[in-house]
């Protein structure tokens, strides 16, 4: 029976495979009675015609790990160590549409030699932010837009190590928009250090708090005030430029800058996007809303804001307070307490005596 079984199965392979049609310009007598055939096989026809590269062996394995990246996220660490930094970026670029990008997985494959980084729309915080500006200080396109956990403690790390950063995206929400206006006083120029004798001794980085290098900002839905302050404060910085054959004033609009595209997406394009739809999840960015309404944050979330705001402008007043407190206090021990005062009186008695002998 056995052997019955296998000479029929034998039998129905080889009739299967005489009945394959091996050359692309036939057309089996079956499928032209069928119109749905023949239409997926002239669909494949057109498409080998057009020379379409077939995906390579690493972007298939990219996009099954990236596909099941949840399940390795605790390890991540360890696997990440001995990957080279293109395969890393591609990681973290899945793990972006997939809704996956957190400070740990970010933290995980950060590499120096990155130049740009786009976690728009993650949950990535200040932390993951402040990890990755430490590490790659050779980055040159940003894009922040959309996450609502970095404030502007994050941007200000980010802009302070990363001195080469020419393209920065931000704003898109209610509260990344408010941390984009918050820092607008790190991208206008700013001396830090007036104690000099000459204006020749100050050095070119004591000028500004950071952002020497930015060129392009992409805001979606930037307010009028800041549009102003930008144009008046910082001209060198073009803001939302509109992609044309002519570029803006002459300066060719680098692809990164340009507000209808991604800035991730050249280096997922060998990636199969049925990696991050596993979950049913787009990988087009979050709606931007067109109207700003008055209600986008509630009372509550407008206070703490506030508070955070006034409370870290007046933290160097605070401290000035309390060293003023701390001299009264010292000078006032000095007063009361008669061996400090001795001591005080022959301090002074040996400087007198000393600008005599001067």
């Amino acid at each position: 029976m056995e052997k019955g079984k296998a000479k029929e199965s034998t039998q129905i392979v080889a009739t299967s495979l005489r009945n394959l049609q091996l050359d692309g310009n036939t057309v089996n007598s079956k499928s032209t009675q069928n119109p749905t055939a023949f239409s997926l096989q002239s669909q494949s026809l057109k498409n080998s015609r057009k020379g379409k590269p077939s995906p390579s062996l690493l972007s298939l394995c990219l996009g099954v790990v990236g596909s099941n990246l949840e399940d390795i996220i605790d390890d991540l660490p360890e696997i990440a160590l001995p990957l080279p930094s293109d395969i890393k970026i591609v990681m973290v670029a899945i793990a972006r549409r997939r809704k996956l990008l957190s400070d740990e997985i970010l933290i995980a494959l950060a590499d120096s030699s990155w130049e740009i980084l786009d976690v728009s729309g993650s949950d990535v915080s200040d932390s993951g932010i402040c990890h990755v500006a430490n590490i790659c200080q050779n980055l040159k396109a940003v894009d922040i837009s959309l996450c609502r956990m970095i404030t502007p403690a994050g941007v200000s790390k980010l802009l302070q190590l990363c001195h080469s950063i020419e393209i920065l995206r931000w704003g898109g929400c209610p509260r990344s928009d408010y941390t984009a206006r918050r820092c607008l006083s790190l991208l206008k120029p700013n001396i830090n250090d007036v104690e000099g004798e000459s204006w020749e001794e100050l050095d070119a980085v004591e000028l500004t708090h950071g952002a020497q290098s930015l060129r392009w900002l992409v805001w979606p839905r930037i307010d009028k005030d800041s549009q102003e302050i930008l144009s008046l404060e910082c001209p060198r910085i073009i803001v939302n430029p509109k992609p044309s054959l002519l570029g803006f004033r002459g300066t060719e609009i680098p692809r990164e800058a340009v507000l209808q595209l991604v800035l991730d997406d050249p280096i997922v394009e060998d990636i199969d996007p049925r990696t991050w739809a596993v979950s049913g999840i787009n990988a087009s960015r979050a709606p931007i809303l067109s109207v700003s309404t008055p209600n986008e944050l509630s009372v509550a979330e407008k206070f703490r804001l506030a508070f955070v705001e006034r409370d870290n402008r007046l933290a160097p007043k605070r401290a000035k307070n309390a060293r003023q407190h701390q001299r009264r206090a010292e000078r006032e021990w000095v007063m009361m307490d008669e061996r400090a005062k001795a001591l005080s009186l022959a301090s002074k008695a040996t400087k007198s005596a000393n600008l005599r002998k001067l």
